[in-house]
């Protein structure tokens, strides 16, 4: 049987479908924003924090340990070793195949300084077998105060190393430029070098 307008009155009606919400997509662009905002003052903050931690003036430790990454990291903590500020250094994480008296060559440092008071780790893989190598090496000696010299962006995490590796020891941050490396200071290459190792840095505080 069908009505006036011919359609069959037995025909089935499906329900409309619920209209879409927009406002699940504003609270989702929302939540990013506030992620995006967080993430970006954590990073300033990081950033901040590196850069304001100055070298000490009238340095006296126990020890030095520098951890590669670069000719200025070991440059600056072979001159404090030559201004006797401490009475040996460990130069952690080298090549297996660098020797000390390449690295005497790249310093420009006497070879009886090397052969003196100069000790070479060359097992460290990363920044937390650098404490750990260092950890061992100042538990060997006897020192209970010890400067880390790493580059300003790479400070921080160091010490977070360092302090869990070491927590006995008084560590003291010796901040080399990252500027010093060559890399233009504002450049995409040192942003994301600055990232990824504030990306560290919170890994490292978490595990």
């Amino acid at each position: 049987m069908s009505d006036p307008s011919g359609k069959s009155s037995t025909e089935t009606h499906l329900p409309d479908a619920p209209p879409r919400r927009a406002g699940g997509w504003w609270i989702a662009l929302g939540i990013l924003l506030c992620v995006l905002v967080v993430a970006i003052a954590g990073f300033a903050s990081f950033a901040e924090r590196s850069r304001k931690i100055v070298r000490p003036i009238n340095l006296s430790v126990d020890a030095i340990v520098v951890l590669t990454g670069g000719p200025e990291r070991i440059s600056a903590a072979v001159r404090l070793l030559e201004q006797k500020v401490a009475r040996r250094l460990l130069i952690s994480g080298v090549y297996p195949a660098t020797t000390a008296q390449q690295l005497s060559r790249i310093t420009q440092a006497e070879t009886s300084l090397f052969k003196c008071c100069v000790d070479l780790d060359k097992r460290a893989p990363d920044t937390r077998g650098n404490a750990a190598e260092a950890a061992d090496w100042a538990t060997r000696h006897g020192f209970r105060k010890i400067a880390v010299v790493t580059s300003d962006y790479h400070i921080l995490r160091a010490i977070v190393e360092f302090s869990r590796a070491m927590p006995n020891v008084e560590l003291v941050a010796y901040p080399v430029a990252s500027n010093d490396t060559g890399t233009p200071a504002v450049s995409f290459p040192m942003l994301r070098l600055w990232i990824s190792e504030y990306v560290k840095y919170l890994l490292a505080q978490l595990f």
